[in-house]
């Protein structure tokens, strides 16, 4: 059914899906989908969290914030994007159970815990995981859905910035 639904978005565009459009193309009655997913809301909200899967761990760049910084520029191109913020908004929609949502967040958590790991295995200090969560990724979150054309490259290095008290200026933490 995901297939179906990416190759019909490439041909039809997001707009000109619907549920007998993709069960024909998947080969299945629009029955099946309805009974699976309840709706084209709740496929694409399936389809769009298993697109915002992070294809790789998070680069080692061997310090925190250098790891953390080139997480949060590669975070912020891919939820920025016109397809990361139909993912994101596609997720939102179709998952009134938050079982979705709750994926994505563990995809940051994860990426986020690996991350962390590295530092402290090199014994640096870091912030815990939800505060990684509550002042880096919900703030990119909130401007990809609400404020898009308030987010730009600088606000993300400067929440990284202000993670650690780091300063572009000089690269290093205080």
């Amino acid at each position: 059914m995901h297939t179906a639904v990416r190759e019909l978005t490439e041909k039809v565009g997001r707009d000109g899906l619907t549920v007998p459009l993709v069960a024909e193309r998947a080969g299945v009655t629009p029955s099946t989908v309805y009974r699976r997913w309840g709706g084209l809301p709740e496929l694409l909200s399936d389809v769009a969290v298993e697109r915002l899967r992070p294809q790789a761990p998070p680069e080692d760049c061997g310090d925190f914030v250098t790891d953390l910084t080139s997480w949060a520029e590669t975070f912020f191109e891919e939820m920025s994007s016109s397809p990361g913020r139909a993912y994101v908004k596609d997720a939102l929609a179709g998952d009134s159970g938050g079982v979705n949502t709750s994926q994505c967040s563990a995809y940051a958590a994860e990426q986020l815990d690996i991350i962390v790991d590295r530092a402290r295995v090199r014994g640096e200090t870091t912030p815990d995981i939800e505060t990684l969560i509550d002042c880096l990724v919900a703030p990119v979150i909130y401007r990809v859905l609400f404020r898009p054309s308030q987010l730009h490259i600088e606000y993300v290095r400067s929440l990284v910035a202000r993670m650690c008290g780091w300063s572009p200026s000089t690269e290093q933490c205080k």
